[in-house]
């Protein structure tokens, strides 16, 4: 819901900064035609109007390019985005066949990892409060963890092994720095 509401006023601002781009080429139009009709008399106003069409083409130009920019780097950003929250997937699917958790101790390790409460987990599930503490239980003991914060430890670990912090990257302590 909350990516399609995302998604939904995306759109919106794209549609508002292309009516604003085409206001934009159309005041423009109007003031290149004045301009135009006024050519044979080129006084100051005249030349003022024609400064302004050259900035506002300028500028309609500048904006056009701009946001053409922005949304070929959003693209980009959104693929990258798409991979690692491939990778993550993947990774924590592999944990969970690792682990030998069944179906159900998958959705609720899932929930448990994305920060749904036992009482949340139980209504998105159909099921009893009990039944959820239980299976986090289980998921706990296959998994070796006691707590919500080690079993999302493990299973990102995959996805952080090779970081380093800019202590190790120096060999120095954080504290001589």
């Amino acid at each position: 819901m909350k990516f399609r509401t995302t998604r939904r006023s995306a759109r919106f601002r794209r549609a508002l900064f292309l009516l604003s781009a085409a206001m934009q080429i159309g005041c423009g139009a109007i003031f290149l035609a004045d301009v135009i009709a006024e050519w044979h008399e080129m006084t100051p106003h005249t030349w003022l109007e024609f400064c302004g069409v050259l900035a506002l083409a300028t500028g309609a130009g500048i904006s056009l390019r701009e946001y053409r920019l922005l949304l070929r780097r959003n693209r980009r950003v959104e693929t990258a985005l798409d991979a690692a929250s491939g990778a993550f997937q993947q990774a924590v699917e592999r944990h969970f066949e690792i682990w030998g958790l069944s179906a159900a101790e998958r959705d609720v390790a899932l929930l448990t990892i994305k920060g749904a409460s036992i009482p949340e987990i139980a209504a998105m599930r159909a099921t009893r409060e009990g039944t959820v503490r239980a299976q986090n239980a289980s998921i706990y003991r296959k998994v070796g963890v006691s707590s919500r914060s080690e079993l999302i430890s493990a299973a990102i670990e995959d996805l952080i092994a090779g970081f380093t912090t800019d202590s190790a990257r120096t060999n120095q302590p954080a504290s001589d720095r």
